[in-house]
């Protein structure tokens, strides 16, 4: 994912980057954002450590959950097709929540603009990449929420 402008503010800490998100980004989802809230955007090749209470993004979900979709289909189209519609009504409710919270995530880090992986965003507003570690980025992004009030 590219962003199409550099963020107002950029900061090197300790060799990780904390960016302050673009305004535009942060205030779209104003209304929505609480104090603290804590997300983590990464795929399932970059383990993070983060604790149950904070939403994990796998941009890679989608194309998981389409591989689960459409493993060993037959080669005839009608009974592809015929198979992939018994999966996806045999998995009820609990596989279209899946598919609807993987493509929200996507949209979600799109949204903000995240350019790499892993990457901690706090309050929608600031993020740190490269540290997989979620106790880690948001103490990096409290000290400067300290010092830049």
């Amino acid at each position: 994912m590219s962003a199409s402008h550099d963020p107002p503010a950029i900061r090197a800490i300790g060799g990780w980057q904390l960016w302050l998100l673009l305004p535009s980004s942060a205030l779209a989802f104003a209304a929505n954002a609480s104090a603290g809230e804590v997300w983590v955007v990464t795929d399932q090749h970059h383990a993070v450590k983060a604790s149950p209470t904070v939403r994990v993004i796998e941009l890679d979900a989608p194309s998981r959950i389409e591989a689960e979709l459409s493993a060993e289909l037959p080669t005839d189209p009608v009974q592809a097709t015929t198979l992939v519609q018994r999966r996806l009504q045999g998995g009820g409710t609990a596989l279209q929540g899946r598919i609807g919270n993987a493509y929200q995530g996507v949209i979600d880090a799109w949204s903000l603009g995240i350019t790499t992986i892993p990457a901690v965003v706090v309050d929608r507003r600031y993020v740190v990449y490269g540290e997989p570690d979620v106790d880690k980025a948001s103490a990096r992004i409290e000290a400067y929420r300290r010092l830049h009030p």
